[in-house]
């Protein structure tokens, strides 16, 4: 790859219309509740992903699927004013799909999602992106599409030594994570005790590092909501690096913006204790605000606030 790279990445996922709505406490099951009302916002893991990558500078090219109907048309148009490629992000003529998310007063939440066109994208929609995909940076991927276009994808950048962010969620224990190495793999606690079988802090660091070497993953990375994030090596190296202290008004979209503020400062060249520093600004930021997408910081913000970490420390 030739430097003028560095800082593009291909992002491999979802788009959802959020249907968003707030609630004092979240229902039990059975239970009715009312809400305070109701918003539209641009969503899906994937897109906010991007977004979040694309406000911290990088170059995105963006590999899903959307509808032919008036939301897909829109989305589409949305994230081209953005300023991401949506060269490789194909119509088709299931709906676009939608998240219905309710959030409570301490900023809770509760998703249901209805894939649509994310269920349409496969391996061949990467290969037509292929010569994007391998000018890249990084690749980016999470498990709200097929399985199939992430593993394709995967594949074509470790060829090339191309840095795979995999961030799996929601968590499918059917990925063969034997077909690919991942370099870096982002989880919460609960996604990270799915995928290991085991809860990592609570193991030997030797079992650990064995599983790792089982799911070929070179960097495991554990946000923790306000606590430190953790990180262990397929080397058996291991720290934990501070998170910026909030009070969140809706969680929702937090670890997106981990994930898309990580992967573009991985893509630029950041040492990798300066990335989860600044994707656990970007994270904490996007909390103070509605939507997933909306309240993402731009790499301005981010590093002002770093500043101040630092001057802190």
């Amino acid at each position: 790859m030739s430097d003028t790279s560095r800082a593009s990445i291909s992002v491999i996922g979802s788009l959802n219309i959020d249907y968003f709505t707030k609630v004092s406490a979240l229902p039990s099951p059975g239970e009715t509740v009312s809400s305070t009302g109701l918003e539209l916002f641009r969503g899906g893991k994937g897109a906010n992903q991007a977004n979040a990558a694309r406000r911290q500078g990088a170059e995105v090219h963006f590999f899903g699927c959307v509808g032919q109907d008036e939301e897909g048309k829109a989305y589409r148009d949305a994230l081209d004013a953005d300023g991401i490629d949506v060269s490789f992000l194909k119509q088709v003529s299931t709906k676009t799909g939608a998240a219905f998310i309710t959030v409570d007063t301490a900023g809770e939440n509760m998703i249901v999602i209805a894939p649509g066109a994310n269920d349409k994208l496969g391996s061949d929609d990467i290969k037509a992106g292929r010569s994007v995909l391998l000018e890249s940076g990084a690749v980016l991927g999470q498990f709200e599409t097929p399985l199939e276009a992430l593993v394709e994808a995967a594949i074509l950048a470790n060829k090339e030594n191309i840095p795979v962010v995999i961030n799996p969620s929601p968590v499918r224990l059917e990925f063969p994570w034997h077909m690919v190495k991942t370099d870096y793999l982002i989880v919460n606690e609960g996604e990270a005790s799915e995928v290991l079988g085991f809860a990592p802090m609570s193991e030997e660091p030797g079992i650990l590092r064995q599983r790792l070497h089982e799911l070929r993953v070179e960097h495991l990375i554990v946000t923790r909501g306000g606590d430190e994030t953790l990180v262990f090596t397929r080397t058996g190296d291991s720290f934990s690096v501070e998170t910026l202290p909030v009070l969140p008004v809706d969680t929702v979209g937090a670890g997106d913006a981990f994930a898309g503020c990580f992967t573009a400062r991985i893509a630029d060249g950041a040492p990798l204790e300066e990335a989860i520093r600044a994707a656990n600004c970007a994270g904490a930021l996007t909390t103070l605000g509605a939507g997933a997408q909306n309240p993402v910081p731009d790499r301005q913000k981010v590093d002002q606030h770093l500043e101040h970490l630092a001057a802190k420390s």
